[in-house]
């Protein structure tokens, strides 16, 4: 019967399995670097891109202050043009305000068009009353007044 007087878990291949190892986790860092270059490349792109993007939008900015600005100019203009034909005119502006015044008073209305004549004036008789003289009972046509009136309907508006 032969001791091994070796510590336990060593051998003769431990060197050979130990330079295996070695290679393998030497794989693995590689695969891993070549996966940062990959990732770095993109993220090198995406940021180009980006720079790009925003060297377009800010010249939108600068073309569109400018815009603003011109327009702004032109809004000032208009005014300060506006601003004098209202001085130059104001008399005749005023004096054919006054001309063409509306001298009936708000409450009058004028009823010259279909669409705007006056209806009948409305009963508001106590409802008693209104029973009394036999105008109360269903509505079957809204157009009339009462149960047995037999005028012309109430035109629609």
């Amino acid at each position: 019967m032969a001791f091994n007087l070796l510590p336990k878990g060593t051998g003769r291949r431990r060197a050979a399995d130990k330079v295996e190892e070695l290679r393998r986790d030497i794989f693995k860092l590689l695969t891993q670097q070549a996966a940062a270059d990959d990732a770095f490349v993109l993220l090198h792109q995406e940021l180009t891109d980006a720079r790009g993007k925003q060297a377009e939008a800010e010249e939108i900015v600068v073309k569109q202050q400018a815009d603003i600005d011109d327009l702004t100019a032109e809004r000032d203009a208009l005014a300060e043009e506006l601003a004098a034909l209202k001085r130059r005119f104001s008399a005749q502006l005023a004096a054919e305000a006054n001309a063409n015044t509306i001298t009936v008073p708000p409450m009058v209305r004028d009823t010259s068009a279909i669409e705007d004549q006056a209806t009948g004036p409305i009963d508001v008789s106590p409802l008693w009353e209104a029973a009394a003289a036999g105008r109360l009972g269903p509505v079957t046509d809204p157009g009339r007044i009462g149960p047995d009136d037999d005028t012309q309907p109430i035109p629609a508006t």
